[in-house]
């Protein structure tokens, strides 16, 4: 991968799991054993970048535990702690018709319907009955619910969002 990857947080190494090299995920994804899809996961800390392969995975009672290649033991397992887990932007399946991933989302410019700049996407939050986009921009910040009564397009070449939305919201 070149240095122009864009590469997503997806997570993160909670803890360790047995004496085999085994780890516990804290995943950030819809499902929590959708990291399994990917076969080579980056983990960051303090600046270290490496990459490691996934050897095997399982859920546990709801947890996600993953265990890497050429890591064998608790010691190497534990030394994982704290890393957090990317994955290549360009690895992501297509997304469905009118699907977006959320890292896809942050960072468009979000317009009304009168043409004025309501901000631009900082984060998203999960709510349970839809997301809610995060505005940050010089009207303040907004919360928006991503959901087709208030959102009218989202335009993936020129990176902006539509929505029925006012300045005074």
């Amino acid at each position: 991968m070149d240095s122009r990857t864009q590469w997503v947080a997806m997570g993160y190494v909670k803890g360790v799991f047995g004496i085999k090299g085994w780890v516990k995920i804290s995943a950030d994804t819809e499902y929590t054993d959708s990291l399994l899809d990917y076969p080579e996961w980056r983990l960051v800390k303090d600046g270290r970048v490496q990459t490691l392969t996934v050897e095997a995975g399982k859920l546990n009672s709801g947890e996600l535990h993953v265990k890497f290649q050429g890591i064998d033991d608790r010691d190497s397992a534990f030394a994982l702690r704290g890393h957090t887990i990317e994955i290549a932007r360009s690895d992501f399946a297509p997304a469905e018709d009118d699907e977006y991933y959320w890292a896809d989302l942050v960072g468009m410019t979000v317009i009304n319907r009168s043409g004025e700049t309501l901000g631009s996407v900082k984060n998203l939050m999960a709510t349970g009955a839809h997301d809610i986009l995060v505005i940050e921009g010089s009207h303040g910040s907004k919360l928006i619910p991503f959901v087709a009564h208030f959102i009218d397009s989202v335009d993936q070449q020129t990176r902006t969002i539509t929505a029925d939305w006012g300045l005074d919201y």
